[in-house]
């Protein structure tokens, strides 16, 4: 009889695991479509070539250095995301700094790009950042 306790216990921990990984992955889908399409929205009011670049991974580091008017170098610096624990906070740095740019350019006040720290304000800040109407 134990035994039969025990699948059933590991078959209902399983398949919560299996449901909690397609939610995340449902949820990550649906964060990158919004960012992407909020990028290349901010690109194409900026008149930034290539606004498409938005929905590949690494180039829309690219785009978002465009977008900013800095050196296309700058990308280097936002893939030291890959780096353990100092790539995570050189890319808020560097991030926030381009994205002040970024602000700037849609005619907002640079420090908005501050407010980017702050879980799920940051989609709301990008959000009106790309969509309101300046």
């Amino acid at each position: 009889m134990v035994l039969g306790t025990d699948l059933l216990t590991g078959g209902m921990f399983g398949g919560a695991l299996v449901a909690f990984g397609a939610m995340a992955f449902v949820i990550f889908i649906a964060i990158y479509v919004y960012v992407a399409m909020a990028l290349m929205v901010i690109a194409k009011k900026t008149k930034t070539k290539n606004p498409w670049l938005a929905w590949i991974p690494i180039a829309n580091f690219y785009l978002l250095t465009q977008i900013a008017k800095v050196s296309a170098l700058w990308t280097f610096a936002l893939l030291l995301v890959f780096i353990p624990v100092v790539g995570g906070l050189v890319l808020w740095v560097v991030a926030i700094g381009l994205f002040w740019r970024v602000c700037e350019r849609r005619g907002f006040p640079g420090w908005m790009s501050i407010l980017m720290i702050v879980p799920i304000l940051n989609f709301v800040i990008l959000g009106i950042v790309a969509w309101y109407k300046k």
